[in-house]
């Protein structure tokens, strides 16, 4: 059950406490998951052709998620029941394991986050909350049930977030493979004119409010 029903989080909220049953036993997220990242992503049904597409695409990258220090938790309205045979079933003739958790959603989750597609009954968005080590919503994605994700972009951007937290700089479009600075990332703009002169000096500069460095 959700302990703080506020209505729908915004980036740079916490996420709501939630106390969930998943295919790995009971859950209390964000506290589970204390110290590291996570993306908490929803499907629309269990034994869904793209939403079958999209656990197989989230489990083969899963240890590439993993080394960012960041876990997986996936989220629809079925029951536990039905996540489990869906999993084995995918097992059974995909032969990939799904290691991650499935939280089972009576609806109130969903509707505590935002998730209900308009229009089609109790179903979820395909909706993805990348959440940091402290419990903070870090990145919000919305996809209509008929677009399958593109989980290199969600590695990407919690690479990239993370990037950005250490470092203190921004990420450029399509980083690392931006079409000026390719994989070098932005300093924030100067605020006084002492640090604008300096800018320019210290690092790689079109001009002193888009300056840039490689890591």
């Amino acid at each position: 059950m959700c302990d703080d029903l506020y209505g729908m989080p915004l980036l740079g909220d916490k996420l709501p406490k939630l106390e969930v049953q998943t295919t790995m036993g009971m859950m209390t997220i964000p506290d589970d998951f204390e110290g590291k990242w996570f993306v908490l992503f929803s499907h629309p049904a269990d034994f869904t052709p793209v939403c079958t597409t999209e656990f197989i695409a989230f489990q083969k990258r899963y240890q590439e998620f993993r080394a960012l220090n960041c876990e997986l938790v996936g989220m629809s309205v079925d029951q536990v029941y039905s996540h489990i045979k869906w999993v084995e079933w995918i097992k059974d003739n995909m032969d990939i394991e799904i290691e991650f958790p499935i939280i089972a959603d009576t609806g109130e989750i969903a509707d505590t986050l935002g998730l209900i597609h308009p229009g089609k009954g109790t179903n979820t968005v395909r909706a993805v909350f990348v959440v940091d080590s402290k419990g903070y919503i870090r990145i919000i994605l919305y996809y209509p049930q008929e677009l399958g994700r593109n989980m290199d972009e969600i590695l990407r951007v919690v690479k990239a977030m993370q990037i950005a937290d250490q470092e203190k700089v921004a990420m450029p479009a399509n980083w690392p493979n931006n079409e000026i600075i390719g994989d070098h990332v932005i300093i924030p703009p100067a605020k006084d004119i002492k640090t604008a002169k300096e800018r320019t000096q210290k690092y790689e500069c079109f001009d002193w409010w888009l300056c840039h460095k490689k890591l």
